[in-house]
C-alpha cells in the first residue's frame, strides 16, 4: 500500500461516525486539559487508559492522540493568562505571552498561538507521512539486536538530552527499568522482586505508575499554588485579531520553529520541552533586537508554539514505525498499544493499516477541528481558569483513584498509586525528572526480551551487538551520547566551582 492508497483508507477509516465522535472528544478533552494548569496530557491519558478496554482498537488509540496533541494546543492558553506554565513545555509561552496580556494583547496571543500551533502540526504531520514509510523499509533490517541497541539509545537520550542534570536522569532510567522487572520472568516462570505479594507476581500497573508520578505529584505539589490574576477584558474576535505586521513577524519563525520542533520531536527521549527552548533561543539568535525578547515579542510565543506542535506530531515517527516512544506521552501510547494486543514496529504498517493510516489521518482532522475549537472557546478557557484549584484537584484525585481502579476492580492498585505517588512528590522535591522512569519502565521489558534473544542466536556471544553494522552504529551513537554527558556534567561542574571561588574573592 503506497503513501496516496494509504491516506485514502485512513481517511474512510476516521470519516466512520464512531471514530471522528473519538477524535473529536480527544482533542476537546486535550485542549481542556491543556489549558488547566498543572495536569497534563499525561495524567489525563493515564486517567483515560482504563476506559480504553471497553473501545475497539483503532477509536481509542486515535481518542489518546487527539488528547495528547490537544493538550499542545491549550497548554499555552495558562501561561500567557495567568504566567502558569501547566507543563514544561509551555512554561517558554510565559516568557513573551504573558508580558503581551499585561499590554492588552492577551486576545492577539491567543489567537497567534493557535495559528502556529495549527501550521506546527501540519508540517511535523507532512514529515510524518513522508518519512514513516522510509523508516518502516528501514526496520525490516532491524534483528533482536539492532533493537536493543536502539532502545538502549533511547534510554540514554531520554537521560542526556533531557533537561536537568544528566545523573538523575540516569538514576530514573534505572529505576524505571527496575520496576519493569517486577513480576514474572517471561522464560523461567519465577517471580521476580515480588515480595510474596500475590499481585505484584503480575507486575506493577502502567496505568498506576504513570498516574501516580505524574498526576498524584503534581497535585500535590502545586495545591498550595497561588492562583493568578485573570484580566477582566473581555476577550472579541477584534481584540484577537494581530495586525498585519504582527502575523508578517510571525511567519518565519513558525517555519523554523516547525523545522526544530520536528528535528527534535523524532529523536527518543527529547520531547516537547527542548524543542520549544530551542525554537525560542533560535529567534533570539536571529532577531535583529534581542532585546525586545521577554517584553512581548511576537516572535517568542509562534517560534516555541509551532515547535511544540511539530514535535507532538514527529514524535509518532520512531514509536509507529520502530516501536521505540520519544517521549514519556509515546510512552504510554506504546503502552495503550500493547494493552490491545498491537506491537508498534516495522510491520505495523502492513499488519495492521486500519490502526496506523487512520491514526494518521486523525492527525489532519483533528488539527482542523483545533483550528475550528480553539479560536472560538478562547473565552470558555478562560472563565475555566477561574475555578479555584482546592475544588479542582480533589475532583482530579477522585477520578484517578476510580480509574486505576477500574482497571483490575482491585483496590491493591490504589495503594500503588498513594504509594508511587508519595515517591513520585519527592522525585517533584528534588529535581528528579519523571520521564526516564517511564520510559526505562515501558522499555525495561522489550529491552531485556531482545537482549536475551540477540544472545540466544548468537549462543552467549556479546560480539554480535558490534559485528552486525546497523546495530554498531547506534551503540556508537550511544556512546557518544554518553561521553558528552560525562564531559557536560564536569564543564558544569569546573564553571560551578570557578564562579565560586570568584564571588568568595
Amino acid at each position: 500500500m503506497d503513501i496516496m492508497d494509504g491516506l485514502l483508507y485512513g481517511l474512510q477509516i476516521i470519516m466512520q461516525p464512531s471514530t471522528l465522535l473519538y477524535c473529536f472528544g480527544g482533542v476537546f478533552l486535550g485542549t481542556l486539559i491543556g489549558v488547566l494548569p498543572g495536569i497534563g496530557a499525561l495524567a489525563t491519558i493515564s486517567l483515560l487508559l482504563p476506559i480504553t478496554y471497553q473501545i475497539p482498537p483503532t477509536e481509542a488509540i486515535v481518542m489518546l492522540a487527539g488528547v495528547y496533541y490537544g493538550a499542545s494546543y491549550g497548554g499555552s492558553t495558562a501561561s500567557i493568562l495567568l504566567n502558569l506554565p501547566g507543563t514544561a513545555s509551555s512554561a517558554v509561552a510565559c516568557l513573551d505571552g504573558y508580558p503581551m496580556a499585561q499590554k492588552g494583547k492577551a486576545g492577539v496571543a491567543l489567537f497567534m498561538t493557535t495559528i502556529a500551533s495549527f501550521f506546527g502540526s501540519m508540517i511535523g504531520l507532512f514529515l510524518l507521512i513522508m518519512f514513516a514509510p522510509a523508516i518502516t523499509e528501514l526496520g525490516f533490517k532491524f534483528g533482536p539486536a539492532e533493537y536493543f541497541s536502539i532502545m538502549l539509545m533511547g534510554l540514554i537520550a531520554a537521560s542526556t538530552l533531557s533537561m536537568g542534570s544528566p545523573a538523575k536522569s540516569l538514576a530514573m532510567v534505572v529505576l524505571g527499568l527496575l520496576l519493569g522487572s517486577v513480576g514474572t520472568d517471561v522464560n523461567s516462570g519465577v517471580a521476580r522482586f515480588s515480595f510474596d505479594i500475590p499481585e505484584l507476581t503480575d507486575s506493577i500497573s502502567l496505568v498506576a505508575l504513570a498516574m501516580a508520578v505524574f498526576g498524584v505529584s503534581e497535585v500535590v505539589a502545586k495545591v498550595n499554588q497561588v492562583q493568578g490574576t485573570i484580566s477582566k477584558e473581555k476577550i472579541t474576535m477584534r481584540t484577537m485579531t494581530p495586525s498585519r505586521q504582527e502575523f508578517k513577524d510571525s511567519i518565519m519563525p513558525m517555519l523554523r520553529g516547525s523545522a526544530v520542533g520536528s528535528f527534535f520531536g523524532a529523536l527518543p527521549g527529547t520531547g516537547g520541552s527542548i524543542s520549544s527552548f530551542m525554537a525560542y533561543a533560535v529567534e533570539k539568535k536571529v532577531a535583529k533586537d534581542p532585546s525586545r525578547f521577554g517584553k512581548g515579542a511576537i516572535e517568542g510565543v509562534t517560534a516555541p508554539e509551532s515547535a511544540n506542535n511539530a514535535g507532538a506530531q514527529t514524535a509518532f515517527v520512531p514509536t509507529l514505525t520502530l516501536g521505540i516512544p520519544g517521549d514519556a506521552t509515546m510512552a504510554l501510547m506504546l503502552g495503550a498499544l500493547m494493552i490491545h494486543g498491537i506491537q508498534p514496529g516495522p510491520s505495523m504498517m502492513s499488519e495492521q493499516p486500519e490502526i496506523f493510516w487512520g491514526l494518521i489521518v486523525s492527525f489532519g482532522v483533528g488539527n482542523i477541528l483545533l483550528l475550528v475549537l480553539n479560536i472560538p472557546l478562547v473565552g470558555l478557557w478562560v472563565s475555566i481558569l477561574r475555578i479555584p484549584y482546592r475544588v479542582l484537584y480533589p475532583i482530579i484525585l477522585v477520578f484517578m483513584s476510580l480509574g486505576v481502579y477500574s482497571v483490575n476492580n482491585n483496590t491493591f492498585d490504589v495503594y500503588v498509586v498513594a504509594a508511587l505517588g508519595t515517591l513520585g512528590y519527592f522525585m517533584n522535591v528534588f529535581k528528579f525528572p519523571a520521564a526516564p522512569l517511564l520510559l526505562g519502565f515501558v522499555l525495561g521489558p522489550l529491552v531485556e526480551e531482545n537482549l536475551r534473544r540477540a544472545l540466544l542466536l548468537s549462543r552467549g556471544d556479546m560480539m554480535t551487538f558490534v559485528e552486525r553494522p546497523i546495530s554498531a552504529s547506534i551503540l556508537g551513537v550511544t556512546a557518544v551520547l554518553l561521553i558528552w554527558a560525562v564531559w557536560s556534567s564536569i564543564r558544569s561542574d569546573l564553571k560551578a566551582r570557578a564562579q565560586a571561588k570568584s564571588s568568595i574573592s
